[in-house]
């Protein structure tokens, strides 16, 4: 007779082996949950700022603080994350990154006083480290054939999230209370923490060594210099004390920075490996791409928002207008796959230029014509697809040419250079926009949006090639 343990001696190890696979098979779309979630995040509160004056009593400019606090807090801690993920492990600090994400959400659900919501808002920063903490994750958990593709996808929520973010929040404020928009976003990021906690795995790979607190701090200095300047420039005038001073505070403050790091036992982001074509050029083309592809987003949503009466607006709503940027959003997800294969037959060097080409063509499209829906949103929607290429082949570049103990850092320097080239585009179009207001007009001329278009699509044919001139080789496997 056969003993009635022996089944359970048999099942036990049978449902432990299907939990590891399931867990296993959901560690990439965990980690996607995670990326979409950081972009809906940096883009949930535009809806809100047309009314947060009167919804916490406070003036346009301080509440304008609460796009910029996320923007400053997510450049610092992205860099200073990756590198403490290299440290102490990334899921470690992925699950650090998220849960001060959902934090930040949930105060932000229980308050109306601008310097909490502020305050708040820089801790959501916190996420921008998630995307290339994940693909460095990926890195390391996965083998070298299924590589390519995670991180292409990975690399696409980044658009789609922006693309979700903005038409459902504005649909939130619209049809229901503006804290709403964000106890969902909390509850969301609660679901993405304990998902994480159960499907991803901890890496084993590390850089081991002290922590650079005072390289940490030198890098936030110099950034909050550079990013409160190129942020402020535009209302404070860009020859006032204030910016000028913040400007050569941060030159100073990055070479003090830089002769640190250079000195250092164990810096926070290894010079001698990043000033190597093989990184740094890859780091240059994601300031490029960051700057080409952010000028799609800002021009679109007020060009199309602009009223009919101006003799090119469409009169649309601020929900019509995030619709506009959904099918760019949808089509990066869709090209992932296409982008991982592109860049396993030829190479990312060669993605990454035609996705900065094809996001030239895309604003030859919106010159030609940016008076008609269906060819505005064809426009966007080549520059997303030329952004999807870029995005996806930016991380294996970097993952191909630094050693596996330092993809945190590296990934999150990369990422910092796309927020920076974000930054000097919304400096950069806000002042080509107001110099097309003329007359008793309020709204800037079409010669101004059509001028943020050429600028981008120049930018976007110089990181081209510069692209091209990335070296072929790699320090890493």
């Amino acid at each position: 007779m056969q003993d009635p343990r022996s089944d359970t001696a048999v099942q036990e190890p049978t449902d432990a082996g299907t939990v590891a696979r399931m867990r296993s098979a959901m560690a990439v779309p965990v980690l996607a949950f995670g990326g979409i979630l950081m972009a809906v995040m940096q883009t949930a509160v535009v809806p809100l700022l047309p009314d947060l004056p009167r919804l916490t009593g406070s003036s346009p400019s301080a509440v304008s603080w609460t796009v910029t606090a996320t923007l400053l807090s997510g450049a610092v801690l992205t860099p200073v994350l990756g590198r403490a993920g290299d440290m102490y492990g990334k899921r470690r600090v992925l699950l650090t990154a998220l849960a001060l994400m959902t934090v930040g959400c949930f105060v932000c659900a229980s308050t109306s006083q601008i310097g909490v919501l502020i305050a708040a808002r820089a801790l959501q920063g916190a996420a921008a480290s998630v995307v290339p903490l994940s693909i460095s994750i990926l890195r390391d958990e996965l083998p070298p054939e299924k590589r390519y593709s995670a991180v292409a996808f990975m690399s696409s929520t980044v658009g789609v999230g922006a693309a979700l973010g903005l038409p459902a929040a504005a649909l939130v404020v619209e049809y229901a209370d503006w804290h709403t928009m964000f106890w969902v976003s909390g509850g969301l990021g609660t679901v993405g923490v304990l998902l994480a906690l159960w499907a991803v795995p901890e890496s084993p790979v590390r850089r081991p060594g002290r922590f650079d607190v005072l390289g940490a701090l030198g890098l936030t200095a110099a950034l909050v210099c550079l990013l409160v300047a190129v942020s402020e420039g535009g209302e404070w005038g860009w020859g006032s004390v204030p910016v000028v001073s913040l400007l050569v505070g941060a030159v100073v403050i990055g070479v003090l920075w830089a002769v640190q790091q250079r000195r250092a036992a164990h810096p926070l982001v290894d010079l001698t490996l990043a000033v190597k074509p093989s990184v740094s050029r890859p780091h240059i083309v994601a300031l490029v791409v960051g700057f080409a592809f952010y000028a799609n987003s800002l021009v679109t949503a007020q060009l199309v928002q602009a009223p009919e009466s101006t003799g090119y607006g469409l009169g649309l709503s601020v929900v019509g207008a995030g619709l506009c940027l959904l099918p760019g959003g949808l089509l990066m997800l869709v090209l992932a796959p296409v982008s991982a294969r592109i860049s396993r037959v030829s190479g990312p060097r060669l993605t990454l230029a035609l996705g900065a080409a094809v996001i030239a063509v895309g604003y030859v499209v919106r010159v030609a014509d940016s008076r008609d829906l269906w060819v505005i949103v064809l426009g966007g929607s080549v520059v997303s697809a030329g952004t999807a290429l870029a995005y996806s082949s930016l991380p294996a570049l970097i993952l191909g040419n630094v050693p596996a103990e330092q993809t945190g850092s590296a990934n999150g320097v990369n990422v910092l250079m796309r927020t920076i080239g974000q930054s000097l585009c919304s400096a950069a179009v806000a002042a080509v926009l107001a110099h097309s207001v003329t007359g008793g007009s309020v709204f800037p001329a079409l010669g101004g949006y059509l001028t943020a278009f050429v600028m981008a699509g120049t930018v976007a044919v110089i990181g081209c090639g510069i692209a091209l001139t990335i070296p072929r080789g790699s320090v890493a496997k």
